[in-house]
């Protein structure tokens, strides 16, 4: 391929008479070259297109594409190999990419390429929420923190729960509540099957009464429309980002308070624009949350029964929420139930079977506490120095042979095998006398 300038002196050495080997020997071209050029067969800037392999299967692969939009590439490239594609799949691939064979999908496409708009969202209309898991957090096994988020304001609040079932969204809903101080007339959650019936846009008949309690109303996201609620999953992003990744915290309790402390310092203090018409230049996410109004919260949190599985530790207690409560001795190693009703101070304790072994009062959260009762105090005691003895420890390198025991047991499993030859030496020379 020549460029515009070598083509422009290939046309004037050609008008002075130059053979086209002497102009591409000049220029360092080869003939073939040169003479397309001169007979306007070439473009400078262009390279020579070569015929496209794919071009005779092209017809058989709109037709596929008709049949399924989705088939794989490998697919298709092995029906096309059969039908005399000669290339190779990398080839195969390049030519449907490329030449835009595959048909666009508008149902599957997601909303990557469509316009958007930022929805409008009056102050205290509205409040997001979501949940984010992560594996492997410092304190073991899966962490899951529940954010709500106010999209008009763009405040974010979270709370850390032990399990995503219901009674653990509920409570964790209110502690984002209480936090917050208040909540919007509208709760938008995508499909979480704790809050909406799977496979309708109907809300789960066990959260109606939460939602009641609280005096809002829920609204789900249209199916295949999560970005409805992009407020809270731009909330996800971020606090996933600044605070998780860079956490320091080895408890749930410690991860509360730190973050709780991001949202208030980071969270809050991000730059914004004043809304049209109430004010001018930039302000902050906890001066426009500070201004919106939020419904008043019920005295109490809804009375969801909160239930987790814990092993009874040595020394006869069960760990729950950063604090330790006793149960009777004699469980140590067994899996017991903690049932926690939100609203109460109480505790209960339950066998696998339900049945009920203590009630204790319940410590706040992360204390470190221990909460045993004298009763339980006096048996563990019991136990303990029941089994304490004053005997002095066993020889454990001495000479111990098998005993008499021992010995008459080995002798029943080996049977007559098992018998001891005796020899009488008398009948032995009585015998050995006749022979003579």
């Amino acid at each position: 391929m020549l460029t515009w300038g070598e083509a422009v002196e290939v046309h004037a050495l050609r008008a002075r008479g130059w053979s086209i080997s002497a102009i591409a020997n000049h220029l360092g071209r080869d003939r073939k070259t040169i003479r397309g050029y001169v007979n306007g067969e070439r473009e400078p800037g262009r390279r020579r297109q070569a015929p496209d392999p794919l071009a005779p299967f092209t017809d058989y692969l709109a037709a596929r594409f008709a049949d399924d939009p989705h088939i794989w590439a490998s697919a298709l490239y092995d029906e096309v190999s059969k039908l005399g594609y000669g290339l190779s799949y990398v080839s195969f691939a390049r030519g449907l990419r490329t030449q835009g064979l595959r048909p666009h999908c508008e149902a599957c496409a997601g909303v990557r390429g469509r316009p958007t708009i930022q929805i409008d969202h009056p102050p205290g209309a509205e409040l997001q929420w979501d949940w984010f898991e992560r594996r492997h957090a410092p304190w073991g096994g899966t962490g899951y923190v529940l954010l709500g988020s106010l999209p008009h304001s763009g405040r974010v609040r979270g709370v850390l729960a032990e399990s995503t079932d219901q009674p653990h969204l509920v409570e964790a809903i209110d502690g984002v509540l209480r936090r917050y101080g208040g909540t919007a007339r509208v709760w938008r959650t995508d499909r979480l099957a704790t809050v909406v019936v799977p496979g309708t846009g109907d809300v789960q008949p066990s959260f109606v009464p939460v939602a009641k309690h609280y005096g809002v109303t829920v609204a789900p996201c249209p199916a295949r429309r999560a970005n409805r609620k992009g407020s809270v999953e731009a909330s996800v992003r971020f606090v996933c980002g600044r605070w998780w990744r860079t956490m320091t915290a080895t408890t749930i309790a410690q991860a509360q308070v730190s973050l709780d402390r991001f949202c208030s310092t980071v969270g809050d203090g991000r730059p914004r624009l004043w809304p049209d018409g109430q004010g001018v230049g930039r302000t902050t996410v906890g001066a426009l949350a500070d201004a919106e109004p939020l419904l008043a919260l019920p005295a109490a949190p809804y009375p969801a029964a909160v239930q987790v599985t814990r092993p009874v530790d040595v020394d006869a207690t069960v760990a729950f929420r950063g604090n330790r409560y006793s149960v009777p001795p004699g469980l140590i190693g067994a899996e017991l139930r903690l049932g926690h009703r939100l609203g109460t101070a109480t505790l209960e304790v339950s066998s696998a079977a339900g049945s009920l072994l203590a009630t204790h009062r319940l410590a706040s959260a992360g204390a470190g506490q221990l909460v045993r009762t004298p009763e339980h105090r006096a048996a563990l005691e019991g136990v303990v120095l029941g089994g304490l003895t004053s005997d002095r420890p066993c020889v454990r390198k001495g000479n111990h042979p098998p005993g008499p025991a021992a010995l008459a047991e080995a002798a029943r499993l080996l049977g007559p095998a098992g018998r001891e030859v005796t020899v009488d030496l008398g009948r032995y020379a009585e015998l050995a006398g006749g022979d003579r």
